[in-house]
């Protein structure tokens, strides 16, 4: 009996486990048992639906719909819940804005934003995508992430934002190094004028799996106190996510 479509997609979506977190065309289609050009066709109706992404690579990985089922699941923790309640300490502490992010392929995505009452312009918004090099939160992800990763960012190109945007492959690559040294993140007005920001890692069982970040209009004189105040956020966030949390791949460091 020739198998359903279903049948067809389960075993599609059925070839990536821990040993093949990214595949390639051929790969999935001869680990799935498919001709290439059925494989193909049905990863097409996958990635529509958002439960594969294709990279730039070429090589395909499981999307985050369907990770975001998967924290239906019992045990699974949904991050943003976690989250929810230090930022609004975090704002409640610094009445400034607070955001949580996590890095989707080379942009960051911000998976929650708590606004502040200072007047600092801000293009972020929840469920948006930014460069990963011209925000806080984005280089923290970014220094956190596979070699090849940061790479690929580079190599595609540091789009210059504003005039204070870091665009040289060298000084991009020397302040990934100081980040991952300092364990925290500093932009000045790289992404908008009048906005700079900070942010620090949200670490769990070892893997860096999201950014908590700060906006303000000038981090001069308060960037101390604000980087203690992330720090004991994302400790908070981290070990209340540690018990059978398994974030998607993109986001691991």
């Amino acid at each position: 009996m020739a198998a359903s479509v279903s049948a067809k997609l389960l075993s599609l979506l059925g070839t990536f486990d821990a040993r093949h977190r990214r595949q390639t065309l051929s790969g999935i289609a001869r680990r799935g048992g498919l001709p290439i050009s059925t494989a193909h066709r049905l990863l097409a109706e996958l990635e529509q639906w958002g439960a594969v992404r294709r990279l730039e690579t070429g090589e395909y990985v499981i999307g985050r719909r369907i990770w975001r089922l998967g924290l239906l699941a019992a045990g699974e923790v949904d991050l943003s819940r976690v989250a929810e309640p230090f930022l609004h300490d975090l704002h409640a502490a610094t009445r400034a804005v607070v955001h949580l992010a996590v890095r989707e392929g080379a942009e960051v995505l911000y998976l929650d934003r708590v606004s502040g009452h200072a007047s600092v312009p801000i293009v972020s918004t929840t469920g948006s995508r930014l460069p990963l090099h011209s925000t806080g939160v984005g280089k923290v992800l970014l220094a956190h992430a596979p070699a090849e990763v940061q790479e690929e960012v580079i190599a595609h190109g540091l789009t210059r934002i504003t005039a204070y945007t870091v665009t040289e492959p060298g000084r991009m690559r020397a302040q990934l190094h100081r980040i991952r040294r300092d364990g925290y993140a500093q932009t000045f007005e790289e992404m908008t004028l009048g906005a700079c920001s900070v942010a620090v890692p949200v670490d769990v069982d070892g893997h860096v799996i999201a950014a908590l970040g700060i906006v303000v209009p000038d981090l001069r004189t308060v960037r101390a106190r604000l980087v203690a105040a992330l720090q004991v956020a994302a400790r908070g966030i981290g070990r209340t996510l540690e018990p059978g949390f398994h974030p998607p791949e993109d986001s691991l460091g």
